[in-house]
């Protein structure tokens, strides 16, 4: 990389002024007797060419190097909650296995507690090459500091190369510690993951609010982190366990922490869409709340749990754990019907995996149209009544 240095002791009146007529992206600021460079630069060098002598400096800057060799081996961190591993784990873990397989290295679980072995023998059903435990009464309750501390100790001594963490609330907390920490950087929210034969991980996620979707790219650092969203990837299946239990001693760190709970206030148990076999999805094309009375005959048949997209969220329709999207909940269903729904791809991201994807709405070009497997045109005030009636008829012919 490279940028423009200005040498502030050999600017002046005359010389600021002269740069500043020189430059026509207008990217010189001049306040309070200090020159610099804003946004507008286009690094066309004219300053440096034509400007007034030794103000302005190009500076070329040198790209740090690794022993990418030191570094071997996928870690997913494990988030479990009063005895049960979070999901999200398993699927992090049948990725890892996938593209490590490509450049043969070993996956691990870091698991993090305490009475915590059971769920590390869990863990080898899945096929991790090796649990690293780290049992201590005082890792429980999840404290983020005190845990961030052991992450970094562990890598420390590990050396691994990718570092891959559940995209939760608490995993949402705690990667950016991680990351801080162990000065690397951390992608978020990541869709899809691949990895170069160099060990490189191809960090894939939606950008600019969903409109594009970026590659990352690190070369230059490790370990390499990510989170992922839960639903993002497929659980893998359980295997003979070949891998092994290691129990971690507890290293020298600092076990003072900032971080004192109070109380915990559980929520309400609510029915989480990204666990449902069957999704109805509403969106825009329903003018009012009372008209979502018509899904209730297809909801009832089906039994379905309902999603919505972000603007009925913001109408206050529903509670934001039915939201479907980059900014709401990621489902993969067995069988999801989409209505009225406009087809963004904040959207799309968030229900692309679903086995089987009807869409009705009006317009014959919507993007949801492109994915699904049945596509009906048309009204949902028009067509749901219709696909009321077919289902009665359809079980009264079986009965």
């Amino acid at each position: 990389m490279a940028y423009i240095k200005i040498n502030q002791d050999k600017v002046n009146q005359s010389n600021v002024k002269a740069l500043i007529d020189l430059c026509p992206f207008n990217a010189f600021d001049y306040i309070d007797a200090y020159l610099s460079i804003n946004a507008a630069c286009k690094m066309c060098k004219l300053c440096i060419t034509k400007g007034p002598e030794g103000v302005c400096e190009w500076v070329e800057t040198r790209k740090p190097e690794i022993d990418k060799s030191a570094y071997r081996g996928w870690v997913v961190l494990i988030e479990h909650h009063d005895g049960i591993i979070h999901p999200v784990g398993f699927e992090l873990i049948g990725k890892a296995r996938e593209l490590a397989a490509k450049t043969d290295e070993p996956v691990m679980a870091l698991l993090l507690g305490h009475q915590v072995r059971e769920m590390a023998a869990e863990l080898l059903t899945y096929g991790v090459d090796a649990v690293h435990v780290y049992d201590d009464p005082r890792l429980e309750p999840f404290n983020v500091e005190i845990h961030t501390r052991l992450v970094e100790s562990f890598f420390k001594q590990r050396q691994v190369n990718i570092i891959l963490v559940g995209g939760t609330t608490l995993g949402r907390t705690f990667a950016p510690r991680i990351a801080a920490r162990l000065k690397t950087g951390l992608t978020a929210d990541c869709t899809m993951l691949d990895v170069t034969k160099e060990g490189d991980l191809l960090q894939i996620r939606p950008a600019f609010g969903g409109n594009i979707m970026a590659k990352i790219h690190t070369p230059a650092h490790r370990p390499q982190l990510a989170t992922i969203r839960y639903k993002m990837f497929e659980r893998p299946t359980f295997s003979t366990p070949s891998g092994k239990i290691i129990v971690e001693s507890m290293p020298e760190v600092d076990w003072s922490t900032g971080i004192k709970r109070l109380s915990i206030k559980p929520k309400p148990a609510v029915g989480d869409i990204a666990d449902a076999d069957v999704i109805i999805a509403v969106g825009r094309a329903f003018k009012t709340k009372k008209d979502l009375a018509l899904i209730e005959p297809l909801q009832k048949r089906l039994d379905a749990m309902v999603a919505c997209t972000r603007p009925l969220i913001e109408n206050g329709w529903f509670d934001p754990r039915r939201q479907i999207g980059l900014s709401g909940r990621t489902v993969k269903p067995r069988l999801i019907i989409n209505l009225g729904i406009s087809g963004a791809v904040q959207y799309i991201e968030g229900m692309k995996g679903a086995e089987l994807i009807i869409s009705v709405n009006t317009d014959p070009d919507n993007k949801l149209f492109d994915i699904s497997h049945y596509a009906i045109v048309g009204d949902v005030y028009e067509v749901l009544p219709a696909l009321n009636r077919l289902l009665d008829d359809l079980v009264e012919e079986q009965t």
